[in-house]
C-alpha cells in the first residue's frame, strides 16, 4: 500500500487535498484526522506538518509526499527528492535589509541573517563561500532587524509590502523560486507512478479547456495556425460537405483570444468545455 504524506494545515493543505480528490483518491472528512486508508486505490494518507514531510519521506518512513520545494531543500534530507512540480503555492525567497545598506549578498559575510529557513539559506550561502551567523526564527522575520537581532533577513517575498513597512528592501540574487512539489524517498514505491500520472492529469485539466467549433473546410489550415492543439485538432465532417466540426485543446489562459481569432476567421458555434481530468 502506497504511503502518501499530505500537509495537514497551511497554504499547501487545501489545494493538495483538492488535487488528490480530483485525482480520484479518498480524502479526510474531519480536519483533525491524521490517517486515512483508501483501500480502493491501495494507498494510505498521513496528514503531517508541512515542515516534517521531507524528513519522513527522506527517511523512507513515507513513500511520497506533497510539500514545498523550500521545505524540501530546508530539510536537507539526502533521501528526499523532487519528482514533479505541482503548479501551486508559488513563492520567491530573497534577502532584505534596511534601504540602501547592502547591494550584494557578499556584503553579508560575517553578519547576522534571520530566517525561518536556515537550511535553505545556509546551503545557498555555502555555495558562494559566504559565512554568516544564522538566526533561526519561526515567523515575523521582518522584525528581526528593527529589534536588533539581525543585520538582514532572508524570507518569502510576495509584493514586498510587508518588508517595506518594516523599512527593508530586497537585494542580491533570488535565493529560490518555490512551489508545491511531489517528493519521493530513496526507493521507488509501487503505486507512485500511478499517483504521478493522476496528478499530471489534474494539472492538465486545470490548465486547458476544450474548444469545439464549426468552420468552412477552406479555412481549416488557417484555424490550425490559431489553435493547433497538443498534437493536432480532431476534425469531423458535417452534413454540409463544405463545413467541418473541429475540437481542440487550448490553454485556459488563452481561451478568449483564441475564440476571438477563430470567430474573426469565420468559425461559428464556438463552445468551450472544461476538462475534469486527462491522460496525455
Amino acid at each position: 500500500m502506497l504511503r502518501i504524506a499530505v500537509p495537514n494545515k497551511g497554504s499547501l493543505s487545501e489545494t493538495a487535498a483538492e488535487m488528490l480528490a480530483e485525482a480520484g483518491y479518498a480524502g479526510r472528512r474531519d480536519p483533525k484526522t491524521l490517517h486515512v486508508v483508501d483501500a480502493e486505490n491501495d494507498v494510505e494518507f498521513f496528514f503531517l506538518r508541512p515542515k516534517d514531510i521531507a524528513t519522513y519521506v527522506g527517511s523512507g518512513a513515507i513513500d511520497v509526499g506533497i510539500t514545498g520545494r523550500d521545505l524540501l531543500l530546508d530539510a536537507r534530507m539526502p533521501g528526499a527528492r523532487e519528482i514533479e512540480a505541482l503548479g501551486f503555492a508559488g513563492s520567491t525567497f530573497r534577502f532584505a535589509a534596511p534601504t540602501g545598506r547592502y547591494t550584494d549578498v557578499s556584503e553579508l559575510d560575517g553578519l547576522r541573517v534571520a530566517t525561518s529557513y536556515p537550511g535553505l539559506v545556509d546551503a545557498f550561502l555555502d555555495e558562494r563561500d559566504i559565512a554568516v551567523d544564522l538566526v533561526p526564527l519561526d515567523g515575523a522575520v521582518e522584525s528581526a532587524v528593527r529589534l536588533g537581532v539581525a543585520d538582514a533577513v532572508a524570507d518569502v517575498v510576495e509584493t514586498g509590502t510587508t518588508l517595506r513597512q518594516a523599512g527593508l528592501d530586497v537585494f542580491g540574487p533570488v535565493i529560490l523560486e518555490s512551489e508545491a512539489v511531489l517528493i519521493a524517498g530513496p526507493v521507488d514505491a509501487d503505486g507512485a507512478e500511478t499517483l504521478l500520472r493522476r496528478l499530471r492529469g489534474v494539472m492538465v485539466a486545470r490548465r486547458f479547456v476544450m474548444i469545439d467549433y464549426d468552420l468552412p473546410v477552406a479555412l481549416l489550415d488557417d484555424a490550425v495556425k490559431i489553435a493547433g492543439g497538443v498534437e493536432s485538432p480532431t476534425v469531423s465532417p458535417l452534413r454540409d460537405p463544405e463545413w467541418v466540426a473541429v475540437r481542440v485543446m487550448v490553454a485556459r489562459s488563452r481561451v478568449n483570444p483564441v475564440m476571438d481569432a477563430l470567430y474573426a476567421l469565420g468559425a461559428r458555434a464556438i463552445l468551450v468545455t472544461a476538462i475534469h481530468n486527462a491522460r496525455l
